[in-house]
């Protein structure tokens, strides 16, 4: 480090280790409630880094001098670790009293390629004027920096309270956040990115858990019929569905409400290649059909930046239990992990597993139930006026 750096907080230097992370909190519908199914998102596994390093190697001075480098501003001796379970991600405070965000991405879970893809589609959104917290360019112009091994890259600090629904306004408002975003998601595929479909995820997923040994012989059998049960039944429903660039983790937790300045949504590190409804159930406060208000305000507000076919409605429930059975091959990814039987200290028991096949039994009912009579859904297509509301 630099012996020169001002050094606003010696103690964080030593805070750094042995700072237990945890993982997100569960994800709450916007009203305050939390959705069936709706757990905060981890990230999708990607291919291979390759980089083969750890997080051992960050301390507070590789930290500091590594940011200080490629971001090109002079740093205090300030590194403040922030929660993230996946990720490790310092505050850090420029000489002149500006705050950034340092994310340091964990070693072999993405790939350069995707990487790319999460900040195109960041700066993209950026450059539309929505309101989004893009990466900084760094010294090099590129907007990732690699040190130990390790990438990493560094955000402005935005400041926000969380997304809450007042009156009808505010449930428009977010549609048309929504709305921007994925107008802008349309205009190129990722072709590196996680595709949401049955066939291209949801089977890993399942794979992940069985092939995987997780689940106990007692129940194997149990989860591996309900798996194919429910696989059967939603993957035809997503044949012919209109893909784009989305958030992926598009829950209330990841819009702030920024006074003055309108909504703000945060935290692309999920982004995927799949159907735009997925960005808008997690933000409803229940089951779609007992929210039908809030749900036709939210599509008011996004129908005036990008069009939405009704059709899709239909995928909610079905992406519902996806996630449901792609949390769960997260969690089995983690197990050698330090501190897992603390953050999940149930996992994979015998009661457990009866509870996980207990829920997802529910929920292939419920798709069942919800399934409409061909025909009834008929595609709805608005064009965007030339100069609506901001959001």
């Amino acid at each position: 480090m630099n012996p020169n750096r001002p050094n606003l907080n010696r103690a964080a230097k030593h805070n750094v280790f042995g700072v237990r992370t945890r993982p997100v909190s569960a994800s709450r519908g916007a009203a305050g409630t939390q959705p069936p199914g709706a757990q905060a998102a981890p990230p999708p596994v990607e291919a291979q880094s390759g980089l083969g390093a750890d997080f051992a190697s960050l301390t507070p001075d590789v930290i500091i001098d590594a940011v200080e480098a490629a971001h090109g501003q002079r740093l205090a001796g300030f590194a403040n670790p922030l929660k993230s379970y996946i990720n490790r991600v310092y505050e850090l405070q420029c000489v002149d009293k500006t705050r950034v965000i340092a994310k340091f991405y964990r070693p072999g879970r993405w790939s350069l390629e995707t990487l790319h893809e999460e900040h195109e589609f960041v700066r993209q959104c950026a450059a539309d004027d929505i309101p989004v917290v893009a990466p900084f360019a760094l010294s090099d112009g590129s907007t990732l920096g690699t040190v130990e091994g390790i990438r990493f890259a560094v955000y402005p600090k935005r400041l926000g309270r969380q997304w809450e629904p007042c009156n009808d306004e505010d449930w428009r408002r977010l549609g048309r956040l929504i709305g921007r975003v994925h107008a802008v998601g349309k205009r190129q595929a990722a072709t590196h990115r996680v595709r949401l479909s049955p066939t291209d995820s949801t089977d890993r997923d399942v794979a992940q858990l069985l092939d995987g040994g997780f689940i106990s012989p007692k129940h194997r059998k149990a989860f591996a019929e309900v798996a194919r049960d429910i696989l059967d039944l939603i993957r035809p429903l997503f044949d012919g569905v209109e893909f784009c660039r989305i958030h992926g983790d598009c829950h209330s937790g990841n819009i702030l409400d920024r006074p003055g300045e309108g909504l703000a949504i945060i935290d692309f590190d999920d982004m995927v290649a799949g159907a735009p409804v997925h960005d808008l159930w997690m933000l409803l406060p229940d089951r779609a059909d007992q929210v039908q208000r809030e749900l036709d305000l939210i599509l008011e507000g996004y129908r005036m930046f990008c069009d939405f076919d009704a059709r899709s409605l239909v995928l909610i429930e079905p992406l519902r239990v996806m996630r449901m059975l792609y949390f769960q091959a997260w969690i089995s990814r983690q197990v050698g992990d330090a501190g897992f039987a603390v953050s999940f200290p149930e996992w994979g028991t015998e009661a457990f597993w009866m509870r996980e096949i207990g829920g997802l039994q529910r929920q292939l009912d419920v798709i069942r139930d919800h399934l409409p009579d061909p025909g009834a859904v008929t595609e709805v297509r608005v064009t965007s006026p030339e100069a609506p509301p901001a959001p």
